[in-house]
């Protein structure tokens, strides 16, 4: 998981945290940054909020949409992108300023073209 969490923060300087959460199992690497949330608080949007709207998402876009690819959410102080995964989720935040969606489509970049399946996150 730290090489996966290492690859996502080199997409961009505007990444502030990144997170995996697999089979039950948190791993998180963050910058210090203004505007912050706790680290408590991201654990807890990890465990619970994010696998919560993941599935509301996915069952939805698997209804009729061609499935889900990934969320994208704006907070007052940043972005927060999450890309469903086997049995989880990776969860990026971005600085408010940046563009959030060229940077999803990176990280969907770097999963597929480094096939990092689920088995190697």
């Amino acid at each position: 998981m730290e090489n996966t969490i290492d690859n996502i923060f080199a997409i961009s300087k505007d990444i502030r945290y990144v997170a995996i959460y697999k089979n039950g199992t948190l791993k998180t690497k963050s910058k210090s940054c203004e505007n912050q949330s706790g680290l408590e608080s991201d654990k807890y949007e990890e465990l619970f909020v994010n696998p919560t709207i993941l599935k509301a998402a996915s069952q939805r876009g698997n209804l009729d949409c061609g499935g889900l690819d990934y969320i994208l959410i704006k907070y007052g102080n940043f972005f927060q992108c999450v890309v469903p995964i086997d049995k989880g989720h990776i969860s990026v935040c971005i600085e408010p300023f940046s563009n959030p969606v060229k940077i999803a489509l990176k990280i969907l970049e770097l999963l597929k073209n480094n096939k990092l399946s689920s088995s190697l996150i």
